[in-house]
Parts: C-alpha cells; sequence; structure tokens
C-alpha cells in the first residue's frame, strides 16, 4: 500500500494538486503495479517562514529577493 506525503510551500491551485495526485498515482500504477485504490497521497503545505535552505528561511530569501 503506497503513501506519499508531499511538502511543499502554499500556492498551488486546487485543480494543480489535483493533477498531482493524479499523475503520482498513475505512475505507481504504471512502474510498480499498485492498484489505485490501494495508493494514498498527502499534501502538507509548509508556511515560508517554517521552512528553511542553506541556513535561511525561504520567507527571508524571498524578502532579499524582492529587495534587489
Amino acid at each position: 500500500m503506497p503513501f506519499i506525503t508531499l511538502r511543499m510551500t502554499p500556492g498551488a491551485s486546487r485543480e494543480q494538486k489535483a493533477q498531482v495526485v493524479k499523475e503520482f498515482t498513475e505512475t505507481l500504477e504504471r512502474v510498480l503495479d499498485k492498484k489505485p485504490e490501494w495508493t494514498s497521497i498527502v499534501i502538507e503545505e509548509i508556511a515560508t517562514e517554517n521552512w528553511a535552505v542553506a541556513g535561511q528561511t525561504l520567507r527571508d530569501q524571498q524578502e532579499q529577493q524582492a529587495k534587489g
């Protein structure tokens, strides 16, 4: 029984999320022969102030980029 957790920053539309879920499910069915009804997917949206890369939050990185 596949279980996928997708962590991402907010901003994707409902339609985009639905497309990702559809394509992940289809990939597992095609590549691993897993029935779609066996696949669970959770999308976790992580605020940019709670996600850091290279020692700096994404929010701080975005603010610095906006300033130029």
